[in-house]
């Protein structure tokens, strides 16, 4: 029968030890919701003793939370864990979590304290937390640099006392995966009482290496992972939550487990987090990054748009992303821009498909992301050739430190010569308030780019916006040597794209 691996997140109390991290009461709530949401078998709200504030949210969760467990944290000692358990205690399914030191480096240089007061506090400090509640675990600081003959007789005191749970740390990510992997596996030949006891590890990322150890544990015997959603923590963080579960899930053939998570809330709870921490997740991250299921190869996007297991182990929506992206630039292939096309509603021939693949291909030298406007706007400027219903005629601009901004503008509208007047904040900006008095478009600015064309004070600018209107974006463009002007050209450029869109006349 499978066996099965708990999932025990710190995102409310390790996460927050990353610098910048801090949440909260209502934000801790919050997360914590989404961790109930997503499954997880348990949520670590927080260290009660560190402050009055830590201590409230710890409350608000363990009184939100109905389904999942919820761990307070604390030292060994009699006071942290009375606080934890205050704190705790209106938590339907409540568990207490002491833990102290047992490396010599701590002991010596940290604590100031003998082997043998290790193994009495730790006795102790577990049997006053099993006065509370059944459900204590205990935690070994520093257990990787640690005695292994030393921290069998700890593990061995937790458990006589009444521990239900013994995590073994990899607190300053020093471990390897084979290292790791051995200790527990010695653990769990050795201890006396282990088979009664859930077996855990908590692994830090010092050397980018805690899911690899956290996996290289559950191989040899541990049946809980303690982890973050996005990897946040202490330093380098912690084991990814999404990225040990979904090892579990993808290897069935390496790990025959079962797990109460489900993972469909996996990328919403990670951009839950993100947005509350203020931690952005980087592209390249696995599971829930940007480009996680983003293929821009040539190669890749042909064999994804024949058969999606050739360069996807797992689906997009398995973990909440809607579907996979191609993403277009300079390595993408004809296959991948057709298909493009397709989606955006254009059936082109395929003299017109070369043309449009070509200025394609030649925008993708010069811009880094080729968004679906862009694509668009080739199509309609290269092959369609839009209606240019908006015409610049004159433009003339007054602006300074001293003087209030005023722009001056003729148009050319269905063939009728209009001229108006406008201020603004900037040249540019009363360039576009005029412009929008004389179009009376409600079109909204996305986007305002400049770039030089060429070097030098003479240099081309050219500039790019992105405007919207009733769910339509479009990208217009235009270029000068004078970067007003090329604004003025860029504004009315996308205006006559939409123009373009209101007339229906995208589909081929």
């Amino acid at each position: 029968m499978s066996q099965l691996v708990k999932i025990f997140d710190t995102t409310l109390r390790d996460g927050e030890q990353s610098p910048g991290a801090t949440m909260n009461v209502a934000e801790k709530v919050r997360i914590a919701e989404q961790l109930e949401k997503l499954n997880v078998d348990i949520i670590e709200a927080g260290f009660p003793i560190s402050s009055e504030g830590d201590f409230e949210a710890v409350r608000a969760v363990s009184r939100a939370i109905k389904r999942s467990q919820v761990a307070a944290l604390s030292r060994t000692n009699p006071k942290d864990i009375d606080r934890a358990w205050e704190a705790v205690k209106g938590a339907k399914y409540p568990c207490l979590h002491t833990f102290i030191s047992t490396s010599d480096i701590h002991l010596k240089h940290q604590l100031k304290i003998s082997r043998q007061e290790v193994v009495r506090i730790a006795a102790q400090s577990v049997a006053r937390a099993k006065r509370y509640t059944p459900d204590v675990e205990f935690s070994a600081m520093d257990a990787t640099r640690t005695d292994v003959e030393f921290l069998i007789a700890v593990c061995e005191a937790a458990i006589r006392a009444g521990a239900t749970t013994i995590n073994i740390p990899d607190t300053v990510g020093y471990a390897i995966p084979s290292e790791f992997g051995k200790l527990i596996r010695t653990l769990k030949q050795r201890v006396k009482g282990v088979e009664k006891v859930t077996l855990s590890v908590h692994c830090h990322n010092d050397l980018g290496l805690a899911v690899a150890n956290s996996l290289a544990a559950i191989q040899n015997g541990a049946r809980q992972v303690e982890c973050t959603i996005n990897g946040i923590g202490e330093r380098a963080g912690n084991t990814s939550l999404e990225e040990v579960v979904m090892a579990l899930r993808t290897r069935p053939d390496l790990f025959q487990f079962n797990m109460r998570l489900g993972p469909r809330h996996l990328y919403a709870t990670s951009r839950l987090v993100s947005k509350i921490t203020g931690m952005v997740v980087q592209p390249n991250k696995a599971i829930v990054g940007a480009n996680a299921f983003a293929h821009q190869s040539g190669i890749h996007q042909d064999g994804i748009l024949k058969e999606k297991l050739t360069y996807e182990i797992m689906t997009p929506e398995s973990v909440g992303i809607p579907k996979t992206s191609l993403v277009l630039g300079k390595l993408s292939g004809r296959h991948a821009f057709k298909e493009r096309l397709k989606d955006l509603g254009y059936r082109l021939n395929d003299m017109d498909l070369q043309r449009a693949f070509d200025r394609f291909k030649q925008l993708a030298d010069k811009k880094r992301d080729i968004y679906d406007e862009d694509v668009e706007s080739i199509v309609v400027e290269e092959i369609i050739r839009i209606p240019r219903r908006y015409k610049l005629v004159y433009l003339n601009v007054i602006a300074g430190n001293v003087t209030v901004p005023t722009a001056t503008v003729q148009m050319e509208v269905d063939g009728k010569l209009i001229q108006e007047a406008g201020f603004g904040d900037g040249p540019v900006d009363a360039t576009f308030k005029t412009i929008k008095k004389i179009t009376r478009t409600r079109s909204k600015l996305l986007q305002f780019a400049i770039n030089a064309i060429t070097s030098g004070t003479e240099a081309q600018g050219e500039v790019t916006v992105r405007l919207e209107e009733k769910g339509q974006t479009v990208i217009g463009q235009g270029a000068d040597t004078d970067v007003i002007v090329a604004s003025a050209k860029a504004y009315i450029n996308a205006l006559n794209k939409i123009e373009f869109k209101k007339q229906k006349l995208v589909g081929m």
